[in-house]
């Protein structure tokens, strides 16, 4: 077997409409409510699903809690347009770009957290950038 890609990871949050203003406006990723009213974030082929604290879906990771989660995401947008448009959005940046290692080479990373303080890496990969 040989996996392909990511199609989602679970966050497990205190408010989902926070969180959900929260990417939304930082990030530009798009609510979807699926199943029986549960809530997701979509973007690029990928999506977010969101576990409310203390009442998570089943199955579930063994000690799910909010503010636990340390991602990254990828974009081609120039890093110094992702940090005037977090800025603009409100969002205080923990780390402002640095260089680092992703899964397949250089990349240059911002740091930020989310409403339950999970870490959010933003990084572009040198070479693929949108300018």
């Amino acid at each position: 077997m040989k996996i392909d890609r990511i199609d989602h990871f679970v966050l497990t949050v205190r408010d989902i409409g926070a969180t959900c203003d929260f990417y939304e406006r930082a990030l530009g990723m798009e609510r979807e409510v699926f199943g029986e009213g549960r809530t997701a974030l979509k973007f690029g082929r990928q999506k977010i699903n969101l576990h409310p604290a203390g009442r998570e879906y089943e199955p579930k990771a063994t000690n799910p809690a909010a503010g636990g989660g340390d991602f990254c995401l990828i974009t081609r947008t120039p890093m110094d347009e992702v940090v005037r448009h977090l800025q603009g959005a409100g969002v205080e940046i923990e780390l402002m770009p640095s260089a680092r290692t992703g899964a397949t080479g250089p990349i240059k990373s911002v740091y930020f957290r989310d409403p339950d303080g999970n870490l959010v890496e933003v990084s572009n990969y040198e070479g693929e950038t949108d300018d």
